[in-house]
């Protein structure tokens, strides 16, 4: 899909949220739920990391409801607050927030693009989320992680060991070696970092694989949101240490 450059971008606002506090996640897509009012609910969680530091029994979390007669779990975990900041826990919002960002001018390093598509096929097994076009420019390749891994100042990158963000990693390599751009971005949903490095702890093979890239030409961007009850936006860039 291809759509050309807007001038203005709000971020991407939350449907209306439902306050209550986790019990527990569990078989990574479900979490069970007891909302203010007392009502035990089990909601689906949209994000297949491990979700470290970001989800604890007993914390505030908010839910929307989505009234589809096809889905079996009509409540979706968005946010939990956190001691120090509330994190986005749905993986479908990065995608969507960075390229209505990068649309709307918000990335300068992009600005030169006037056209940006989404959901690319790059071979027959990998597609990378986002190619951005112009006249007269090599395209730009962009893969978006969804980070919410923090440690004290420092934001991290898999929360769990990865394969398929390995592969992207290789991806990108290529691409850049065929004299595109490439550019892996980091958006962080949440809002107490203050850099990024990659996870050696938790995957080291991807650590030196992001390095790897880097040293051949691949960009590494990272950049935090702005994140309330009413909508998440695209925050400042992080410095990455590698």
């Amino acid at each position: 899909m291809s759509i050309s450059k807007t001038t203005h971008s709000e971020g991407h606002f939350w449907p209306p949220l439902i306050r209550g506090r986790l019990v527990k996640r569990y078989q990574r897509f479900l979490a069970d739920v007891i909302l203010d009012g007392g009502q035990a609910v089990t909601a689906h969680c949209p994000n297949s990391g491990r979700m470290t530091g970001c989800s604890q029994p007993g914390q505030p979390v908010f839910l929307s409801y989505q009234d589809d007669p096809k889905r079996k779990y009509k409540y979706r975990w968005e946010l939990i607050e956190m001691p120090a900041s509330l994190v986005g826990v749905n993986t479908m919002v990065p995608n969507r927030l960075v390229a209505d960002a990068i649309r709307s001018g918000q990335v300068p390093a992009f600005n030169a693009y006037s056209d940006v598509h989404s959901e690319v096929t790059v071979s027959a097994h990998t597609r990378l989320d986002l190619k951005l076009t112009a006249t007269g420019l090599s395209a730009c390749y962009i893969e978006i992680k969804n980070c919410t891994l923090v440690e004290g100042d420092w934001a991290m990158f898999p929360d769990a060991p990865t394969t398929r963000g390995q592969k992207h990693l290789r991806v990108l390599t290529e691409l850049k070696g065929n004299g595109m751009r490439a550019v892996i971005f980091f958006l962080i949903q949440r809002t107490d970092a203050r850099f990024f490095k990659p996870a050696d702890g938790v995957d080291p093979e991807y650590g030196r694989q992001l390095r790897k890239a880097v040293a051949q030409g691949v960009e590494i961007m990272a950049y935090d949101t702005d994140i309330d009850l009413k909508k998440i936006s695209l925050g400042r860039p992080l410095p990455c240490r590698l």
